[in-house]
């Protein structure tokens, strides 16, 4: 079965020593536009193309504010800042996840708890968090308070994985049920509906991550959207080190962060954006070959949900077990054909592994089990 699947993915993607996991794509107007950004000299975080991104990323999305920002993470913190996240505060995440939101959630010195997934989504499970938050906690005086620690949850960030949407809407009415806010790790599913509902807008703070090996790229880059016009205002200020506006002055009348997107960066963007339904269209298209391939296989290939339209930023299977997921990753990684691993579960991590989790049985099952398979756009 590996050195068929090695051929299939030579086949796709053409004869080539190494096939990369997923790699950018620049076929449109990128140099067009980085040439008319660097002619007008505004190259940093004030220009045009800033302006443009953030108007056109809202528009695709269905959101009503973005604000660009230098990274993912960068998204998250502002996030967590905006919802009000102070030290010793406590934030729900899942384990199985890349370690930006685990980081940001230290950033601000609260402390993560980890709540399982569910296997099918590899996302935050609403089953998972509705239980842990019945046995463990108790409602004063509209905060929720951990029964364990004393503490209060005060946000949560569920991911939809690889692109794949999570139950968002179910995550969302419980945790407005126990006062919990909710910002949404839309990092990987650009171009990803759940109930014809754009990835990101169900929380107040949803982010949206640009980097190099993201579905369109500014090599850096991500967002915050949001429909809340005050979020928005706060999260720009917030961004732009608290500068207060002044012709000439320098004002600032907050600690702020220097987290806001350059020109240079949003150049690309406007111009990956304008390919950006090709991009899914493409990938979606790969993910139906992949189906088809691991039909009748022992590999499970990983679907959307039926409510769900994924952009299938990186296909996933999900091998019997961790001795064969292990053997698959040797065999095509010898031959130049790249595959992965996810992540190390959060709580399994040293610098996390003291914080409260739930049971994690489906984060486990899955750490063992899936793989990332080649998902660059093909051209």
């Amino acid at each position: 079965m590996f050195n068929d699947f090695i051929d299939f993915v030579r086949e796709i993607y053409g004869i080539k020593k190494f096939i990369p996991l997923h790699e950018p794509k620049f076929i449109g107007n990128e140099k067009k536009y980085l040439k008319q950004c660097i002619n007008t000299t505004f190259v940093s975080s004030v220009g045009e193309f800033v302006k443009k991104f953030e108007n056109k990323i809202a528009k695709y999305t269905g959101a009503k504010y973005a604000i660009a920002t230098t990274n993912g993470t960068s998204a998250i913190h502002i996030s967590l800042i905006l919802a009000g996240v102070n030290q010793d505060d406590e934030v729900i995440t899942q384990p199985l996840n890349f370690i930006a939101s685990s980081n940001a959630i230290r950033y601000c010195k609260a402390k993560p708890i980890f709540i399982d997934v569910d296997i099918d989504t590899m996302g935050l499970s609403p089953s998972a968090l509705d239980s842990f938050l019945k046995k463990n906690t108790t409602i004063k005086n509209k905060k929720c308070i951990n029964n364990k620690t004393n503490k209060i949850i005060k946000a949560c960030i569920p991911m939809h994985s690889y692109g794949h949407p999570c139950r968002i809407d179910e995550i969302k009415q419980i945790l407005t049920k126990y006062y919990i806010f909710l910002i949404e790790d839309a990092a990987e599913s650009l171009g990803s509906f759940y109930k014809n509902r754009h990835t990101g807008t169900f929380g107040k703070l949803g982010i949206i991550s640009f980097n190099g090996n993201k579905i369109i790229t500014s090599g850096g880059g991500g967002c915050i959207i949001t429909n809340s016009k005050v979020l928005a205002t706060k999260a720009k200020h917030l961004t732009t080190t608290a500068k207060v506006p002044h012709k000439w002055d320098f004002i600032h009348d907050m600690v702020g962060y220097n987290y806001r997107m350059p020109n240079l960066n949003a150049a690309l963007l406007v111009a990956q954006l304008e390919n950006l339904d090709f991009f899914i269209k493409n990938k979606r298209n790969l993910a139906k070959k992949y189906e088809i391939f691991f039909k009748n296989t022992e590999c499970h290939f990983f679907k959307e949900l039926k409510a769900s339209k994924s952009n299938y930023w990186l296909n996933s299977i999900i091998l019997q077990n961790k001795k064969k997921r292990d053997l698959f990753l040797k065999k095509t990684n010898s031959k130049g054909v790249m595959t992965r691993p996810t992540w190390r579960l959060m709580n399994e991590l040293k610098l996390f592994k003291d914080y409260q989790s739930g049971a994690l049985k489906n984060a486990k099952y899955l750490q063992d089990r899936v793989v990332n398979i080649p998902s660059s756009v093909r051209l």
